[in-house]
C-alpha cells in the first residue's frame, strides 16, 4: 500500500463503470428518484419506495418561499450586480445560518435530547415539557416552531403525514408533536414550522445532524437558480431591491391533476 493511500466509501470510479454506493450510477438512472439517490450517498443504501417519497418531499418543501428569505435576497442581489450563476447560489448558501435554514441542525439537537429522555422511559409528553424548562431556563428560543407568516405551516403537516404513511415517524417526531402539544395548553400556540418538520423526520430516518443545514442548502439551490435567472432577465442591474415591493404576477391558482 502506497504511504499517501486514503480510503472512500462512497464512490468507486473505473473506466465505463460508476459505483455510488456499490451501485452502478447508470442503473440508478431512470429506476431511482433524486431523492432516494440523496438517500442513498448519504446512508449508504437504498430506502423503500415510501422513505424515498419521503425524502423527496422534504426536498420539495424547502424549493422556495418567495423573494423575502435572507437567502434569497442575496441572491438577488448577486445577480443584480451580473455576478455568475453559481457566484448567485454560493451567495444564497452563505447566508444560510443559525437564524435562516439553521434551525433544521438545531432542532435535530433539541429533539435528539427529547428522544434519548423517551429511550430512557419518559413519554413523549414528559420529555417535551423537560425540553421547553431547559431552554426556557437557559434563555433560548425552541429552534423548528413558530413562523413569521404562517399560523400552521401546511408543509410540516404533510411532511408528518407522509413520515407516518412511511412508518418512519418515530420518537423525533413524537417530542415535536409533543412540543407543539404542550405550548398550545400552556397558551402559547406556535406551529411546528417547515424547519421543525424536516429535523424531526431527518433524525428518525437517522440522518446526522451536520448533514441538516445541506438538505435546505441542496433543495433551495432550484429556487435561488430561478430567482436569479428572474433577476437578470426582469429587472435593472444595480437596483435597490425591497422585498416587500414585490408584487407576483405569475400564474394564477392551479389545482394538480387528480391520480
Amino acid at each position: 500500500m502506497a504511504e499517501n493511500q486514503w480510503s472512500t466509501a462512497i464512490t468507486s470510479i473505473k473506466p465505463n463503470e460508476i459505483r455510488v454506493r456499490g451501485y452502478r450510477l447508470d442503473e440508478l438512472m431512470g429506476r431511482f428518484s433524486f431523492g432516494e439517490a440523496v438517500y442513498l450517498i448519504l446512508r449508504g443504501g437504498l430506502p423503500g419506495a415510501a422513505v424515498g417519497q419521503l425524502m423527496e418531499a422534504m426536498l420539495v418543501a424547502s424549493i422556495d418561499h418567495g423573494v423575502t428569505p435572507p437567502s434569497t435576497l442575496a441572491v438577488r442581489n448577486a445577480a443584480s450586480t451580473g455576478a455568475a450563476l453559481n457566484a448567485c447560489i454560493a451567495s444564497g448558501a452563505l447566508a444560510v445560518n443559525r437564524h435562516h435554514g439553521g434551525a433544521v441542525e438545531d432542532c435535530m439537537h433539541l429533539l435528539g435530547r427529547g428522544a434519548a429522555k423517551v429511550a430512557a422511559g419518559e413519554s413523549a409528553g414528559e420529555a417535551a415539557k423537560a425540553l421547553i424548562a431547559e431552554e426556557k431556563a437557559a434563555g433560548k428560543r425552541l429552534p423548528g416552531l413558530g413562523h413569521r407568516i404562517h399560523t400552521d405551516d401546511p408543509r410540516s403537516q404533510r411532511l408528518l403525514a407522509l413520515a407516518k404513511a412511511a412508518n418512519a415517524s418515530g420518537p423525533h417526531v413524537a417530542v415535536a408533536e409533543a412540543i407543539v402539544q404542550e405550548l398550545a395548553v400552556g397558551g402559547k400556540a406556535l406551529p411546528l414550522n417547515v424547519d421543525g418538520a424536516i429535523a424531526a423526520v431527518l433524525a428518525d430516518l437517522g440522518f446526522h445532524p451536520d448533514l441538516a443545514n445541506g438538505f435546505f442548502i441542496l433543495a433551495r439551490t432550484a429556487g435561488w437558480m430561478a430567482q436569479a435567472l428572474e433577476e437578470r432577465q426582469r429587472e435593472k442591474p444595480m437596483r435597490r431591491i425591497d422585498q416587500g415591493a414585490a408584487a407576483y404576477d405569475g400564474p394564477p391558482a392551479r389545482e394538480l391533476p387528480r391520480d
